[in-house]
């Protein structure tokens, strides 16, 4: 929910911010930042509710718990990444507005939201499904909270990988295209 939340609102941010566009220069790139980290808040509210339900049905932490803010900025990046690609690209064709949820429907099909990502065959698998980078993230968050269904490496390489690129491409197409957001907007 915290990817999902943060690309849909970062993928429309700079069209909703139109009249903070047009009207004064700043660091434009600040705008979908500050749609991703909002997410946060319902995040934060999210895990204490989490915390509280392991420790009524007395479910004990994991041991690896101590990972668990890798696999949220591994979340963050990439929902930023995606979402400053998408919303720059919002800006100047606004049918990708209708886009965004049926790409992150797909997303979250493609991720192990539902199932667990050791299902998936050892070796160049494990490397090719991570190249969603929200598949070592949801994974990584699971096998820290409760401790099962480790990440493979080939899977985290894979993940960090794509992240970083899926970061690179997003800022590196705002930046390009930034300097037209208030004539298009």
């Amino acid at each position: 929910m915290l990817f999902q939340d943060g690309v849909s609102k970062s993928g429309n941010s700079l069209v909703g911010g139109r009249n903070l566009i047009t009207k004064v220069y700043f660091p434009r790139l600040a705008i979908p930042i500050s749609a991703v980290t909002a997410g946060l808040v319902d995040f934060a509210i999210s895990f204490v509710v989490l915390l509280g339900l392991m420790l009524f049905f007395q479910v004990p932490l994991a041991p690896s718990v101590w990972l668990l803010p890798f696999f949220l900025v591994l979340a963050l990046l990439s929902s930023l990444g995606a979402g400053s690609y998408l919303g720059a690209l919002n800006v100047k064709y606004r049918d990708v507005a209708q886009v965004i949820p049926f790409l992150l429907q797909a997303w979250m099909y493609a991720s192990p939201v539902a199932y667990s990502a050791t299902i998936i065959p050892e070796g160049i698998w494990q490397f090719l499904y991570g190249l969603n980078p929200m598949a070592s993230a949801v994974q990584g968050f699971r096998w820290a909270m409760l401790g099962s269904g480790k990440p493979s490496i080939e899977m985290l390489t894979a993940s960090i990988i794509s992240c970083v690129l899926l970061v690179l491409v997003g800022v590196y197409y705002f930046r390009r295209t930034e300097k037209t957001f208030a004539d298009l907007v």
